[in-house]
Formats: structure tokens, C-alpha cells, sequence
């Protein structure tokens, strides 16, 4: 039977997995502004986690206390349909390596990171966490669900056989500081961030959208998520249950591209392109498993895409 962890403290071996992206980023500039002072960290060029044996021996050796696995081959939807044999190769090597070493190494808990896109196409909305393996994936990143549902169930596995204290949070779509712009490999938000700016630079009298506009998506602010993973880490151990993490409300994909717009200061027209595809019609997490625990996201999406813009016009991004 599981034994849940005793929370971190101030001096507490903390290794953020994928520091340098999005998210890990974010994990590291929450934990320090909690005062968390021991984090263990290294670039790609130093540790590559597909990599097993470097993998085993940088937990032997660095014996981290608490891990956060925010390592991920991460991509929209058109990187995942061109490169589907990356997107679960990668992803199933990181996960499995990290879990397993951290386990072998007396790692006194785990938080892996999932994805909503592991909950079926036609999902019921909102999604619960029982919904999981109840009808068929999306097709555009089938590859990188699986991989993803791999490590769940790795979670549970070892949190079963071996008592070990791994748990996994599932975020909704994310956006923020250190996002992705690049034109064919960024998510929905980032990617009509960087559209309706340039096409507010080029003076362009009306943007095109991916699909019908019609599809529902729920948006939060990377430094919520990692907020919310701290919290979990100090106050969230279960062996058969993994967490969903979202903000609990969304918005057409049009109505986004409409936020974005005035954002960016773009006056032009607006449309939409239905030979595009569009993806799961909705994706809108229930999170009231986390609400009950008493945690609740604070970033407003205006607020959050006024903020992200902000950082986009600094160079504060992961690719153009």
C-alpha cells in the first residue's frame, strides 16, 4: 500500500525534468518563490532522458528527493501528425526511464505530467478523470496519448507493487511565458498570437483560422499549472487516481482568435478556414477533485494573453 511522502521543505532535493521548456520553467519559478532552494536541474546537452544509462546514473548520483517530470516531446497538431513515431518514442523513453530511476533511487515521490488529450474524442463534457480509456483518441496526436496514458499507468503500477509515490496531473491546454511560436510546431494560442501580429505588421486586411472556429477549448496560464503542481506535490497522494488541473471554464476557437486580435491591436477581418481540420470538438476539464483539495487557477485568459503577448514582443519565447 502507498505511503504518501512527507511534504517538501526548504532544503528538499528537488529535480524539475525539463527545466528549459514551458512548463519546467515555470515549476522552477514557482518553487522559488516558495523558497525552495535545492533544485537539480540539466539542460538537454547535459542529460538526454531517452538516454538509459545516462538517466540511471544521473539519479544515482544526484539521489533526488522529489521529482517533477515536465520533460516532454511536446507539439500541435500538425507536429504530431507528421512526426508520430517521435512523439511516442520519446516521450515513452523519458517517462519510463525518469519513473524507474527515481523509484530505484529511494525518490521519496513523483509528479509526472500528462496531457488532456489522453480522454476520448467525444468525450462528455466536462471531463472527468473516470472518463480516461472510455472510447477512442483523437487521431492528430493518438501517438503522443498513448504515451502519455503510458506513463499513468506506470504511475499506478509502481505506486502498486512497489508503494512508490507517484502521482499525475493532467493540465488542460497551456500557454504563457517561454510558449512555443513557432508557425507550423505551437499550439492554437501562441500560434494566433504570432499570426495576428504579423499580419498586424503587414497591414493584412483579414486572418485565416484553422477549422470552423467552432471547437471549445479551455486555456491556463502556465504559472497557474505550475502553482497548482506544487500544491499537489505537498498535498496529493493516490494510487489509483490521476488529477485533472484546468481552470474550468472555455472558449470557441473564434472567440480566442477574436481576445487575441484585441490584444495584439489587429482591426482586420476575421476567418475561417473549414478545409482545415478541427481537432476534438471540446476539451473542458472537471476539475472539482482539485477544487475540493482547495486549490483554484487566479490568471484571467485576458489577463494571461495580454501578459504572454508581452513576452513574445520581449524575445521571451522557446522558437520562432
Amino acid at each position: 500500500m502507498t505511503q504518501s511522502a512527507p511534504p517538501m521543505h526548504r532544503r528538499s532535493r528537488i529535480y524539475v525534468a525539463g527545466h528549459g521548456g514551458m512548463v519546467g520553467g515555470a515549476i522552477v519559478r514557482a518553487l522559488r518563490a516558495q523558497g525552495f532552494e535545492n533544485l537539480v536541474t540539466r539542460a538537454h546537452a547535459q542529460l538526454n532522458l531517452c538516454d538509459q544509462r545516462a538517466v540511471a546514473d544521473f539519479f544515482s548520483a544526484e539521489k533526488p528527493e522529489y521529482v517533477f517530470l515536465a520533460a516532454a516531446r511536446v507539439g500541435g497538431i500538425l507536429a504530431n501528425s507528421a512526426y508520430p513515431a517521435d512523439f511516442i518514442r520519446d516521450n515513452i523513453l523519458i517517462q519510463t526511464h525518469c519513473i524507474d530511476s527515481a523509484w530505484k533511487n529511494n525518490c521519496k515521490k513523483l509528479l509526472f505530467l500528462g496531457s488532456s488529450c489522453i480522454y476520448p474524442k467525444f468525450c462528455p463534457q466536462p471531463i472527468r478523470e473516470e472518463y480516461l480509456l472510455t472510447g477512442e483518441l483523437e487521431p492528430t496526436n493518438d501517438s503522443y496519448a498513448l504515451a502519455k496514458i503510458a506513463g499513468v499507468k506506470m504511475c499506478r503500477a509502481y505506486n502498486r507493487q512497489y508503494g512508490f509515490d507517484a502521482i499525475s496531473a493532467m493540465p488542460t491546454n497551456l500557454y504563457g511565458p517561454g510558449d512555443n511560436f513557432h508557425p507550423e510546431n505551437s499550439h492554437v494560442l501562441p500560434a494566433l498570437l504570432r499570426r495576428f501580429h504579423e499580419a498586424k505588421l503587414r497591414g493584412a486586411s483579414e486572418v485565416a483560422i484553422w477549422g470552423t472556429g467552432a471547437p471549445r477549448r479551455e486555456f491556463l496560464h502556465v504559472d497557474d499549472l505550475a502553482d497548482a503542481l506544487v500544491f499537489l506535490m505537498q498535498n496529493y497522494s493516490c494510487a489509483d487516481e490521476h488529477i485533472n488541473v484546468g481552470c474550468g471554464q472555455d472558449v470557441t476557437i473564434l472567440e480566442l482568435a477574436k481576445l487575441v486580435a484585441d490584444v495584439v491591436g489587429y482591426s482586420g477581418k476575421i476567418v475561417t478556414d473549414p478545409t482545415k481540420p478541427d481537432g476534438t470538438p471540446q476539451k473542458l476539464l472537471n476539475v472539482d477533485k482539485i477544487t475540493r483539495l482547495g486549490w483554484k487557477a487566479k490568471i484571467s485568459l485576458p489577463e494571461g494573453v495580454g501578459s504572454t503577448y508581452a513576452c513574445f514582443l520581449a524575445g521571451k519565447d522557446m522558437r520562432r
